[in-house]
């Protein structure tokens, strides 16, 4: 495993960097310590997993090819230990890949060859919206069920049930649903989901939103959230049960 020390920070973070190139491991470690932050590099999944629990780093930065374990698998080891926020580098342009990156338990996505400047920018995003959410979480303490019959959204527990049965949701895809479903039919922008839920300031991830939302279609079923060309989203709450012809509530 390779080091990249940092200079101190007043907010000091780890990060752990998991990319088999050499070269393109130290650039990212070496940008990310001019930062003031900790990088840490492991070259495979296996190594990477180890290093997780060791660290318990702030963010993972994590290359979909890796030898000995891919990183799906990683992320999806890394994730069940322990709640961390997973940027995935991909050097294929597929929105399948993407889609089964973030269904993995990532938060972010970037394809390869990108700019260091925007990967720093991701990071940082996604550290805000780590410290934001803990913020949220305390006031959603006694925010109502958001009801909708058949799909039930617990913003206190961050629980989802479709049909009775819960549902498994990265807590990106939580965010974006329930920051959708506050406001049932009602069109969000890409640029103001990307701002309440990425907490990014400018347009640059909008095709990070369409990503989320085919996983939330994918769990959820493809009607909940209607897209609007164009503009952006808007959640539409469940049809009644066709077995009972109600909604059950």
């Amino acid at each position: 495993m390779l080091t990249a020390s940092s200079r101190s920070s007043s907010t000091p973070r780890t990060v752990l960097v998991v990319e088999d190139e050499p070269t393109l491991a130290t650039a990212i470690a070496q940008r990310i310590s001019a930062e003031g932050w900790t990088a840490r590099v492991a070259g495979d999944g296996a190594s990477a997993v180890q290093a997780a629990a060791q660290l318990k780093p702030d963010l993972v930065i994590m290359d979909i090819m890796l030898p000995i374990m891919d990183g799906l698998e990683a992320t999806k080891r890394i994730v069940a230990a322990r709640p961390v926020p997973v940027l995935i580098l991909t050097a294929r342009d597929d929105e399948a890949d993407k889609v089964t990156g973030l269904g993995a338990g990532a938060d972010d996505y970037m394809t390869k060859p990108f700019s260091m400047r925007e990967l720093i920018a991701r990071c940082k995003a996604l550290l805000r919206r780590v410290e934001r959410a803990k913020v949220i979480a305390k006031n959603a303490e006694n925010e109502k069920l958001l009801d909708f019959g058949r799909l039930v959204i617990d913003p206190a527990q961050r629980l989802v049930t479709l049909d009775g049965q819960g549902v498994h949701l990265t807590p990106t895809e939580f965010d974006l649903l329930a920051t959708l479903a506050r406001k049932p039919k009602s069109v969000l922008t890409r640029e103001k989901l990307l701002e309440e839920v990425w907490d990014w300031v400018d347009a640059s991830g909008t095709r990070t939103v369409d990503s989320h939302v085919k996983a939330l279609r994918h769990k959820l079923g493809s009607a909940i959230i209607r897209t609007v060309h164009g503009v952006g989203y808007a959640f539409e709450p469940p049809e009644a049960d066709p077995a009972t012809g109600s909604d059950e509530r």
